[in-house]
């Protein structure tokens, strides 16, 4: 399989989140804060239809302890 991060948008970002336990804990303007019931904490930039770059996407993924597979079938 193919390690090339996939070209997504926050909304995408934030329904494979949610697949993977994360639930919205809080908002700050466009930073919406996502938290799971370990405690790990992510911010996803939002901006309505926007391909994130892909250094935010895995940094996202880091924070989310999710490999690039893992991110891929959560999509």
């Amino acid at each position: 399989m193919s390690d090339k991060l996939p070209g997504i948008t926050a909304a995408e970002v934030i329904r494979a989140l949610e697949k993977a336990g994360f639930f919205l804990a809080r908002q700050s303007g466009k930073h919406k804060i996502y938290k799971n019931r370990e405690g790990r904490r992510v911010t996803v930039s939002y901006h309505s239809g926007k391909i994130l770059h892909p250094k935010v996407l895995k940094s996202i993924m880091r924070d989310a302890d999710l490999t690039i597979e893992e991110f891929k079938d959560l999509l």
